[in-house]
């Protein structure tokens, strides 16, 4: 039982593939953030775009 102990905390092949999945997941992260902030901008922009149309 000792021996299944060590060996199971002496294996780093979780950590490694948790630290992947963090690095995803700030990797989605940011692009859901930035995708938001560019669609937002974009949208500002066709919304003047629309009102300078209909005033003229």
């Amino acid at each position: 039982m000792t021996k299944m102990f060590k060996k199971f905390a002496g294996d780093r092949s979780g950590a490694t593939a948790i630290e992947y999945g963090l690095m995803a997941a700030l990797i989605a992260l940011a692009i859901a953030v930035g995708a938001g902030v560019l669609g937002t901008g974009i949208s500002d922009k066709f919304e003047t775009v629309a009102s300078d149309l209909a005033a003229s």
